[in-house]
């Protein structure tokens, strides 16, 4: 990325959103600055949301109240809305009248938009306040009129986009354009070199930062009923902002295997490349786990993960739970299912060969291939 460059986020956390996006913009951002650039966040102050960290991160933050009172009173357009257009608390159009005034002054070279809520709309609104316009999407559900288009995901590919994006959108489509921090590509020959003798020593249980579902107290209780080692030990990884993590570190207390809880890791690719099996959450962090290949059981937790999570479950990378509710029924025949050394080592090759960790300079490649 050449120096000097501005780049603005418009991203979202909340109990609803997840953390997930913010996550993997912050990796960009990261990545970003490391050339040089100025990275700004506009973000909306949900319950749930993720400002605090994206502070301590020295980034700059533009925070949108709850109720816009620039555009309150407005009537908003009939127009058919993106299906998680409830995730952004107000109507496109409100949000981009605050976004502008904040983008006419940070005046950034490029905006990264990863929201579900928007699409065109929203874009054509601002698109004269920025040079280059990147979309992160997981859906293909929605127009864009962006330059670059970003979807990480195994299952689609460039064709789900043909009628979404303009003819001269570059698009960058699957895992190999995953966005993870650096420390998985440092830590994949390690992980993978300590998979030669699989065992199942070590569980990393890890829904995502708010898992307002409770899937990780369902996947506590359940493994009370599987055969483990007796020499085994649980990992529980959560956010600060989980709704149940006191419920979950009560539980924990009472299992029959040594089980800590962690709050907000810094390290969480050491604590998956020490794991023998990850039982987790469907999403950005799949592709963290294949590039370590670690052998997992996924549990679907929303509805716009399905496609993904089929994807790896035909690419003979996980074990999957489709519903939440179905983890005391499903967990136990699955754990059971990777107490095989063949499956372990199965599950690990077939994870590794979908991403290697190097999505993000991909990404930057891209990037700097489209500025001036």
């Amino acid at each position: 990325m050449v120096n000097k460059t501005t780049v603005a986020f418009r991203v979202d956390a909340s109990l609803q959103i997840g953390s997930g996006h913010v996550m993997r913009c912050l990796t960009l951002a990261e990545a970003l600055r490391d050339g040089g650039a100025k990275c700004h966040f506009i973000c909306r102050e949900h319950p749930g949301h993720l400002l605090d960290l994206i502070c301590s991160k020295g980034f700059n933050i533009h925070r949108l109240s709850m109720v816009d009172s620039a555009s309150s009173g407005r009537p908003a357009l009939q127009r058919v809305e993106p299906a998680h257009a409830h995730w952004l608390g107000v109507a496109q159009s409100q949000d981009a009248e605050v976004c502008r005034k904040i983008l006419e002054d940070v005046k950034p070279d490029w905006l990264v938009v990863d929201h579900y809520a928007l699409d065109t709309q929203w874009e054509t609104a601002l698109q004269a306040f920025a040079l280059r316009l990147l979309v992160i999407d997981d859906l293909a559900d929605r127009k864009h009129i962006c330059d670059l288009l970003l979807d990480q995901n195994l299952g689609h590919t460039e064709l789900d986009y043909a009628a979404l994006v303009p003819s001269g959108c570059r698009l960058m489509v699957g895992p190999q354009y995953a966005l993870l921090r650096p420390e998985f590509a440092r830590l994949r020959k390690q992980s993978l070199e300590r998979r030669a003798a699989p065992s199942l020593q070590h569980i990393l249980v890890t829904m995502g930062g708010i898992d307002q579902a409770n899937a990780t107290g369902l996947t506590l209780q359940a493994l009370k009923t599987c055969p483990l080692p007796v020499s085994c030990r649980i990992s529980v990884v959560m956010g600060l902002n989980a709704p149940n993590l006191a419920e979950v570190a009560d539980a924990a207390t009472n299992m029959p295997w040594p089980t800590e809880v962690l709050v907000n890791v810094t390290d969480m690719g050491e604590r998956m490349a020490s794991a023998d099996i990850v039982i987790g959450a469907a999403g950005s962090t799949s592709w963290e786990r294949c590039c370590l290949g670690v052998p997992t059981i996924m549990v679907v937790l929303a509805d716009n993960q399905k496609s993904g999570a089929k994807a790896l479950l035909s690419s003979g990378c996980v074990e999957l739970i489709e519903q939440v509710r179905d983890i005391p029924v499903q967990l136990p025949a699955a754990v059971r299912t990777l107490a095989s050394e063949s499956t372990l080592s199965a599950l690990s090759e077939n994870a590794r060969r979908i991403c290697d960790g190097l999505g993000v300079q991909q990404v930057l490649k891209q990037m700097s291939g489209m500025n001036g």
